[in-house]
């Protein structure tokens, strides 16, 4: 075997037979990963990466696959939502684990690498690729069949062209995150069930209401205020420094602007009365259900700029999340990302052009490990959709297929960038109390499902099948 799928080869040659080259716009890990997919099953490829003719500000070389915030994917140990994500990677041959590997550096369980030896690693593993042609210039137009992987960094052309191609409101440019926490740290003797005024909002909530409610006493409520102004904040690269409005205010500058600011805000406590007291608090934080299986919720309103370290201290300051378990945290920056729950299909690509797919963060992940995922799967699904197969997705017990699931069911209203977390995936059979062996039954089915996918849809990894 040579890397690609059992008759890959002969497929990819028909497929070669009948368009020009596949084109993958964008040269950051998603990209790379696509186009090595691609080309790894025998299809030709035209990699588009506008750096160096046009420049960006987060970004410092012209390699492929530049790291610009961080030198890790973080962790490698499999009761790590994260490392698991890599362990399903690994199956289907991802070429950009391959180099993170090959460049790693000293530090525990996570995989961190020498930025410039990772870059390139890549760069030369795809430049000499006779398969893929590298073109260093602006892509503007969409043209399929193609896998657009551009990140959160997108040309205001391209992502014009993006917009006239799938509505004007289904790409965002600025990220407005609030922190997730997972329902089973939620102490449920202090939340209450409500929606304000007995008013349900949100489809499919039971008849306690929409909301999870932790109510403040005025003593709570000036502790937690004095912290969250006083909290350190995180200052980054010169394009992270948006502008403020209103819809996406982080909570604490609204905190800044008086000491009310918040009870007249997202922690207003009218209408949403303790059915256990009687009483009205003095302040209410609302959690809002942000999947199906109600295991994650997300506080309303509070998309901040503290560093990680900072919202665990401060918002665990909450009564009823004290030993809140966060899947998610809050942030504020510029993201060109994607509405796919509202523009695209099951597998991200353009609901009208089957051939048009998107990968990386423009589709609303968040992550290294995760943008890396979802350029391996685009690339898979795309040869499959030249050589006349349908697309594929591993079943929602993986942690990818719980990504994408996530990505095609989340509420479009509400839809924001996700990160690989545990509480994505389907819930086991039984409960499991134990919160390291649920996650290595997790894990252990994950990789399972995983792995019958690929015999079932005669995928073969890129990397172990190619020589």
């Amino acid at each position: 075997m040579n890397g690609r799928e059992a008759g890959g080869g002969r497929r990819g040659a028909e497929a070669r037979g009948n368009h020009s080259a596949v084109t993958v716009v964008g040269g950051g890990l998603a990209g790379s990963e696509a186009a090595w997919q691609l080309a790894s099953r025998g299809f030709d490829v035209r990699l588009y990466e506008m750096r160096p003719v046009v420049t960006t500000p987060a970004h410092k070389t012209d390699r492929l696959a530049e790291l610009v915030c961080s030198n890790t994917f973080k962790s490698t140990e499999l009761t790590n939502a994260h490392g698991l994500l890599k362990a399903e990677m690994r199956l289907l041959g991802s070429i950009i684990l391959e180099a993170a590997d090959a460049a790693r550096v000293a530090a525990g369980s996570a995989l961190a690498v020498d930025r410039d030896v990772f870059s390139a690693a890549v760069t030369e593993r795809i430049a000499s690729e006779p398969r893929i042609e590298v073109v260093r210039g602006e892509a503007t137009e969409l043209t399929a069949p193609c896998v657009i992987a551009t990140g959160p960094l997108t040309s205001e052309k391209l992502a014009e062209s993006i917009k006239a191609k799938l509505g004007t409101g289904a790409l965002a440019f600025y990220d407005a995150i609030a922190p997730i926490v997972a329902r089973e740290s939620i102490d449920e003797s202090i939340a209450y069930r409500a929606s304000r005024y007995g008013k349900e909002t949100m489809d499919g909530a039971d008849d306690g209401g929409a909301y999870l409610n932790c109510p403040m006493s005025r003593e709570q409520y000036d502790a937690f205020l004095d912290a969250l102004i006083s909290a350190d904040q995180y200052h980054g690269h010169e394009f992270d420094e948006v502008p403020y409005f209103e819809a996406c205010m982080p909570v604490e500058v609204m905190a800044k602007r008086g000491r009310d600011t918040l009870r007249f805000g997202p922690l207003k406590p009218v209408g949403l009365r303790d059915p256990r007291t009687g009483r009205d608090a003095h302040a209410v934080v609302q959690l809002r259900q942000e999947d199906r299986a109600g295991r994650m919720w997300n506080l309303v309103g509070f998309q901040t700029r503290l560093r990680i370290p900072e919202q665990q201290r401060v918002l665990k300051m909450i009564p009823g999340l004290e030993q809140a378990e966060f899947l998610r945290y809050g942030s504020i920056h510029r993201n060109s990302y994607l509405n796919s729950p509202g523009a695209m299909s099951t597998y991200l690509s353009a609901r009208d052009e089957p051939s048009m797919l998107f990968a990386g963060q423009i589709t609303g992940v968040e992550g290294y490990t995760e943008s890396s995922a979802t350029g391996l799967l685009a690339g898979i699904n795309l040869v499959r959709l030249l050589s006349g197969e349908e697309p594929v997705i591993p079943p929602p017990t993986t942690m990818l297929g719980a990504l994408y699931r996530y990505m095609r069911e989340a509420d479009p209203k509400h839809f924001q960038p996700m990160n690989a977390n545990f509480g994505l995936l389907d819930e086991l059979p039984q409960p499991v109390r134990d919160k390291k062996k649920k996650r290595e039954l997790f894990a252990e089915r994950a990789l399972r499902d995983m792995q019958g996918w690929i015999e079932e849809s005669g995928i073969s990894g890129a990397l172990s099948a190619r020589t």
